[in-house]
C-alpha cells in the first residue's frame, strides 16, 4: 500500500476542482448523440493526455457482425470513429485497476432548454450528459490527476476505456471487449449515488411487427387489425413478466426490490386512418432479467409466449426481433474488489452500500466475458439522467474521486 491519509487526498481533489468544472462544461458542450461523439472524444484525448498515455482504438463496420451487437439506431457507420483507452503505468508487481465510462448520451428530454450549453449553479453542473456519464469520465480524470500530484507510486497499472455507443447497448465496449484486455479489477463508471452495485440485471431490448388485413371500418367482419394485435401482444408479455419475475425470487441483493426487472412498452406505431384498420403495427420495448436466466432463453421463452398466448392469426403474423441483448452479472459482495471499495468509501466517510443495479449497463461485458471482477460506482443520482434537469454536483465528484484515489493506493499500491 502507498501510504496517503484521507485529509491530503481530498486536499489534491479540492485543488483540481476548477480544472474538473471546465473540462465536465468542455464535454457536454459536444452534442455526443450515438455516431456523433468525435468532439467529445477529442476534447477527452487532450485532457487525458496530461495525466497518462492514451491511445485511440480504431472502430470499424465489422462490429456489425458480432453476435452481441446491438441495433436499436440504424445506419451507424464505425469506420473513422474510436475509443479511448488510457493507461497510467504502475512500477511493477501490483494489482491493476481498469475504469469504464462513456462519452455519448441520449438526445435532449422533452422542455429541455439549451441541453449542450452547461450552466454551473450552486456547485451543481447541468446539462446533457452532466451525469450520465461525463461527470463520470470527470470524475476519473480527477482522480488521476490528483494521485498524479500527490505522487503516488503505485506498482499496478490503472487503465481507462472511454467508450462510445453505451446508450444504444454498450457497442463501444463490445468493441474494447473483443479487442481483449488484462485486468485484476473493473470498476464501471456510473451513476449510483456512490453505492457499490456488485449485482447488474440483464435486459433485452424487442421488436413485435404484427400484419393485419386492413380494410373500412364498415366491413369489420372481413378485417384484422394489426393494432389490436399489437395490444395484445403487450398483454401476453405482460404476463410472461409476472412469471419471470415470479421465478426470479430469492437472487441476493435483488429481492428487496419490488420489482427489479421490469418490462416497458416504449414506443407503439400504427395505422395512417381513424377509420381503417392498420395493416401494419410496431412495438419496441425492453424486458429486464436477472442471472437466473440467460439472454437468449429469455428471448425463446418471449417468442414462445407468443405463439402459446395468441389466437391463430396472431400466431401466424408475427415477427420478433431483439436489437439489445445483455446477461446479467453478479460478483460475490465479498469479493476483495467489493470490500476494498467499501471500505475506501468509509474511510472517506460514505456509507459504502452494497447492492443491486435494476437496470442493465456495461459492466457484464468485463465481468463475464473477460472475467474481469467488475462492480458499477459512481457519483450522482440516476434520478437524474436522461431527463430534462440532467446534473451532478461538483462535490460528489470530488468526493467520488477521492474515493477512487483512495482505493487506488490500496488496491494498486
Amino acid at each position: 500500500m502507498t501510504q496517503i491519509s484521507v485529509s491530503e487526498i481530498r486536499d489534491a481533489v479540492q485543488a483540481a476542482q476548477h480544472e474538473t468544472e471546465q473540462f465536465l462544461c468542455d464535454l457536454i458542450r459536444f452534442p455526443s448523440l450515438p455516431g456523433q461523439e468525435k468532439g467529445a472524444v477529442d476534447c477527452a484525448a487532450a485532457r487525458f493526455a496530461d495525466v497518462a498515455q492514451v491511445e485511440r482504438v480504431p472502430l470499424s463496420n465489422a462490429l456489425r457482425e458480432d453476435e452481441d451487437y446491438s441495433s436499436p439506431v440504424a445506419g451507424i457507420e464505425y469506420d473513422g470513429r474510436s475509443n479511448l483507452r488510457v493507461r497510467m503505468a504502475g512500477t511493477g508487481g501490483g494489482q491493476s485497476l481498469l475504469f469504464n465510462s462513456h462519452l455519448d448520451v441520449v438526445p435532449a428530454s422533452q422542455g429541455q432548454v439549451r441541453p449542450f450549453d452547461p450552466r454551473v449553479e450552486a456547485g451543481r453542473v447541468f446539462g446533457r450528459g452532466s451525469c450520465d456519464a461525463k461527470g463520470q469520465v470527470a470524475t476519473i480524470y480527477t482522480a488521476l490527476l490528483a494521485a498524479k500530484r500527490l505522487g503516488l507510486k503505485l506498482r499496478g497499472d490503472v487503465l481507462a476505456h472511454l467508450v462510445v455507443e453505451e446508450e444504444v447497448g454498450g457497442n463501444g465496449t463490445l468493441a474494447m471487449t473483443r479487442r481483449g484486455e488484462r485486468a485484476d479489477a473493473c470498476v464501471v463508471m456510473e451513476p449510483t449515488e456512490l453505492r457499490i452495485l456488485s449485482s447488474v440485471r440483464g435486459a433485452v431490448w424487442f421488436r413485435v411487427i404484427c400484419t393485419g388485413r386492413p380494410g373500412h371500418s364498415g366491413r369489420a367482419g372481413d378485417t384484422v387489425s394489426a393494432l389490436k394485435m399489437a395490444v395484445r401482444v403487450m398483454e401476453i408479455l405482460e404476463q410472461y413478466h409476472d412469471r419471470l419475475l415470479a421465478a426470479s425470487r430469492g437472487i441476493p441483493l435483488f429481492d428487496p426490490f419490488p420489482n427489479p426487472m421490469p418490462i416497458t412498452f416504449g414506443k407503439i406505431a400504427a395505422g395512417d386512418w381513424p377509420a381503417t384498420a392498420p395493416a401494419r403495427a410496431v412495438i419496441e420495448g425492453v424486458l429486464g432479467l436477472l442471472p437466473n436466466k440467460t439472454r437468449y432463453q429469455v428471448m425463446e421463452e418471449m417468442r414462445q409466449a407468443l405463439m402459446d398466448g395468441g389466437d391463430p392469426w396472431l400466431r401466424e403474423h408475427f415477427q420478433l426481433e431483439f436489437m439489445y441483448r445483455h446477461d446479467a452479472h453478479v460478483l460475490d459482495p465479498a469479493h476483495p474488489l467489493v470490500t476494498g471499495l467499501q471500505a475506501s468509501c468509509r474511510e472517506s466517510g460514505a456509507p459504502g452500500e452494497v447492492t443491486a443495479m435494476t437496470a442493465s449497463c456495461d459492466s457484464w461485458y468485463y465481468n463475464n466475458q473477460l472475467h474481469i471482477p467488475t462492480v458499477v460506482f459512481g457519483p450522482g443520482s440516476l434520478r437524474f439522467a436522461h431527463t430534462n434537469e440532467e446534473q451532478i454536483g461538483l462535490d460528489e465528484i470530488a468526493e467520488g474521486a477521492a474515493i477512487l484515489v483512495r482505493f487506488l493506493a490500496e488496491w494498486c499500491g
